[in-house]
């Protein structure tokens, strides 16, 4: 499996984007940027595959992500409780919940084995919150893995084009 480093994305792997495991795995991204648009956070944790990662890192050149300091770092836990935070309720990011719309684009497969494929993609989202219209871009990997229960989000990597940035309070998951 290639690397999550932004290099790994220019070579392709040889697993043509028509495959049908590469097509699974593309509309598996589309829905969940469909349920994440719509604040479907529960359905959105159900795409994920046990033990599935979610890093936004800080540096875009990272790929130790557990030796660095990362704006988002999760594992199954972390990612529920995030959840729970942003439906809760109790929380800001909850009160103030941006509303999101996003695109996903520019799809390479970037690795692929038996039972798995890394896709790389180009997102960008555009968000309104507390009367501000805002845009964020990113270079996004995922890693697909396919098994008894159809294609999961096994690890997303979501790669800001201005990682390095003051950040403030989202209220929305990338």
């Amino acid at each position: 499996m290639a690397s999550d480093a932004p290099s790994a994305a220019v070579a392709a792997a040889e697993l043509p984007l028509d495959d049908p495991r590469a097509l699974a795995a593309v509309s598996l991204i589309w829905r969940e940027a469909h349920l994440l648009d719509a604040r479907a956070y529960r359905e959105w944790d159900g795409l994920w595959a046990e033990g599935g990662e979610y890093v936004v890192p800080i540096d875009r050149g990272a790929v130790d992500f557990a030796s660095r300091l990362n704006l988002v770092y999760d594992d199954d836990r972390m990612r529920r409780m995030r959840i729970e935070r942003l439906t809760g309720g109790l929380s800001i990011s909850a009160a103030a919940a941006a509303r999101t719309v996003r695109t996903l684009s520019r799809f390479v497969v970037t690795g692929s084995e038996a039972d798995a494929v890394e896709l790389c993609s180009a997102q960008v989202l555009v968000g309104y919150k507390r009367e501000e219209t805002f845009v964020l871009a990113a270079d996004v990997t995922h890693r697909i893995v396919f098994g008894g229960s159809g294609p999961r989000i096994h690890r997303k990597v979501v790669r800001l084009v201005n990682s390095e940035d003051t950040v403030t309070a989202s209220g929305f998951l990338l």
